[in-house]
């Protein structure tokens, strides 16, 4: 009972992480903000370089969330998820609830926010353990 209970909140967290993933692709097809505009007035070209700088942070973050949700669907389909990166102790359904891509348990997450985990996973692996 607890196997099948186990696979079917797998199941929800799957499906709440796929949607994610093809709404995340979806925004970051769309880059319109991120043209450059060029006006005679220098107050809009001032205007026109924030609005840009502001639509190239979000790309990063949506980008970023991407590979979260991704590596996400990963540890699902290799039997890993729910799992901490770091210590491999279990990781919250309350935690999971909340950030379905979590890759750590909260006391690991809260060390590599300070920094304090050698082994912590940087964004450049991320990246190649997104491909």
């Amino acid at each position: 009972m607890a196997l099948k209970e186990a696979v079917t909140k797998t199941n929800g967290f799957q499906e709440v992480l796929e949607r994610s993933a093809a709404e995340l692709d979806r925004v970051l097809r769309n880059r319109d903000g991120i043209a450059i505009e060029k006006s005679a007035d220098q107050m809009d070209e001032i205007q026109y370089a924030s609005e840009r700088d502001l639509a190239i942070r979000n790309v990063d973050r949506e980008s970023r969330l991407l590979l979260q949700v991704r590596a996400a669907l990963r540890r699902i389909r290799d039997g890993s998820f729910g799992t901490c990166i770091d210590c491999e102790s279990a990781i919250s359904p309350k935690r999971l609830s909340a950030v379905p891509s979590a890759p750590r348990c909260i006391e690991c997450q809260a060390a590599a926010d300070r920094g304090e985990h050698e082994g912590t996973v940087s964004f450049g692996e991320t990246l190649v353990n997104s491909m």
